[in-house]
């Protein structure tokens, strides 16, 4: 079967798997009118990536025209091996231009490569591209959530460009984690007050959330914000 009519078919089931009402609800969240959304909902189009994993090459030439066929891209991809992953690491993540498909694509053998792995988020944290440093502030969110690794977060989130939407909130988010997960940790970063302002109460707030937080620890948060 040729590229084309691989496409013609991965569209005719996307078609067929459509929810128009998921469509709307999913365009709204997307915040974006220039995606295209056929309206497929995320289980359903992790389970048709599955069968193109083994067709990745091919499928990376197809259109980028809805949402779902980029999103296949990558989940597909995602299913890869480290070296097989790797190889088309960058394509991918340079195909990224909205939150929800950059939060989706946390290709699973990163982590048992994570120390390999490293330099490629620190790379893609200093990048001008918003979704590509997303990328990497999601992945270590994913994956690096550990005392170990904790100078390494801290470090490239005092270093991120939270002037970029996007960025600022996945590093709000990851803040917040390391409060839920190493409070003690996490609050002295906080006090150096190493984030601008904004970042620093937004990662408060979504602590403030957690259910994994103490009410004596939450109170403490709310008495820092800046």
């Amino acid at each position: 079967m040729s590229g084309s009519e691989l496409y013609r078919g991965l569209l005719e089931e996307l078609e067929s798997v459509s929810d128009p009402a998921y469509r709307e609800f999913h365009k709204k969240l997307l915040k974006n009118e220039n995606i295209n959304v056929l309206g497929v909902k995320i289980p359903v189009l992790r389970k048709i990536a599955r069968k193109y994993s083994d067709k990745t090459d091919v499928i990376l030439t197809f259109p980028d025209e809805f949402y779902e066929v980029t999103f296949i891209k990558l989940a597909a991809v995602s299913l890869l091996d480290y070296g097989a992953m790797m190889e088309k690491l960058d394509r991918c993540v340079h195909l990224i231009d909205n939150w929800a498909t950059c939060d989706t694509f946390a290709p699973r053998c990163i982590k048992s490569h994570r120390e390999e792995f490293l330099p490629v988020i620190r790379a893609y944290a200093q990048s001008d591209g918003e979704f590509v440093q997303r990328f990497a502030f999601t992945t270590l969110l994913n994956f690096y959530v550990e005392e170990k690794y904790l100078e390494t977060i801290f470090s490239l989130c005092e270093r991120a460009d939270t002037s970029m939407y996007y960025v600022h909130m996945a590093v709000a988010w990851l803040i917040a984690e390391t409060l839920a997960k190493y409070f003690e940790r996490a609050r002295g970063f906080l006090l150096d007050n190493s984030l601008d302002r904004k970042t620093h109460n937004k990662a408060i707030s979504k602590a403030l959330e957690s259910y994994r937080l103490t009410n004596d620890q939450k109170n403490y948060l709310k008495g820092i914000k800046r």
